[in-house]
């Protein structure tokens, strides 16, 4: 890659000691190569589906989603045409953890849900009203590395996720526009409308991606992993098909929305689930 996208890189080949490129430079933040991955996953939570999707699952999903095999990707979140979202499927769910897939269902990243208290934990098990509170998300890489920090503010009626770099450097929000009707969210960088997410029915499960002028540039579609799954779990499924290369930040920020329209609807309202 000639112009890699903003992340965590080693220094030099097989360097446990990563530095942060911003798109354009190094920067001087530098950290440790991270092994172990933390996340507010519990001992109390019941796992089910035996562990990660084989390829061939994922491509089903990618055909359910009506998108078939598209172009040739770069190999990370930021450069391939196509990203599945497989949310953990968990009978007992205290965080959420989703797996980030390729179009031929090789793992290239995850999020996990971190920063929660004990006592919050405690309320999501007995209770929905985490809803209202404050949740945290990080988005790894294929290397564990963190890419972007996603942080929905607690929240009454709408709701808003702000979006930061790896390094911690704010890049924009992601700000719903209503609360009734088809669901709308805006990205605001720097104060400016560049693009957002449009609900295609009441009930939000597959959105049109647009820019600022409002032409569509990404869709994102929820695909169903059959009945027992969906009446008796949490867990849902994504599939991002971006039409075209997208500029930073607005390539970010679709990635984003992708990976927390879940977070951002379903765990305000479970009924939309």
């Amino acid at each position: 890659m000639t112009n890699p996208q903003p992340g965590w890189y080693p220094e030099s080949p097989g360097s446990t000691t990563l530095r942060w490129w911003d798109g354009t430079q190094w920067t001087n933040h530098t950290q440790a190569a991270q092994q172990q991955p933390s996340s507010d996953a519990s001992g109390w939570e019941i796992p089910l589906g035996g562990g990660q999707p084989n390829p061939d699952k994922i491509r089903d999903q990618q055909r359910r989603a009506g998108v078939g095999q598209v172009g040739q990707g770069g190999g990370t979140l930021f450069s391939e045409p196509v990203l599945v979202v497989n949310q953990k499927v968990k009978l007992i769910e205290m965080a959420n953890e989703y797996s980030v897939f390729d179009q031929h269902g090789r793992q290239i990243g995850s999020v996990a849900e971190v920063g929660q208290s004990a006592l919050k934990k405690a309320v999501r098990f007995l209770s929905s009203y985490d809803q209202f509170m404050t949740h945290r998300l990080e988005v790894r890489d294929v290397n564990h590395q963190t890419v972007l920090r996603l942080t929905r503010p607690a929240k009454l009626v709408k709701s808003r996720m702000i979006v930061e770099r790896g390094d911690g450097a704010q890049l924009g929000e992601i700000v719903q526009q209503n609360v009734f009707g088809k669901i709308r969210f805006s990205f605001v960088v720097g104060g400016q409308d560049i693009g957002g997410i449009q609900a295609e029915n009441w009930r939000a499960w597959n959105f049109a991606v647009v820019d600022h002028t409002g032409a569509e540039v990404a869709r994102i579609t929820k695909t169903f992993e059959g009945i027992a799954k969906t009446l008796f779990t949490t867990a849902d499924n994504y599939v991002l098909q971006i039409h075209r290369q997208l500029p930073d930040p607005l390539l970010s920020m679709v990635v984003a929305s992708a990976l927390t329209v879940d977070t951002a609807l379903k765990q305000d309202n479970r009924g939309w689930n």
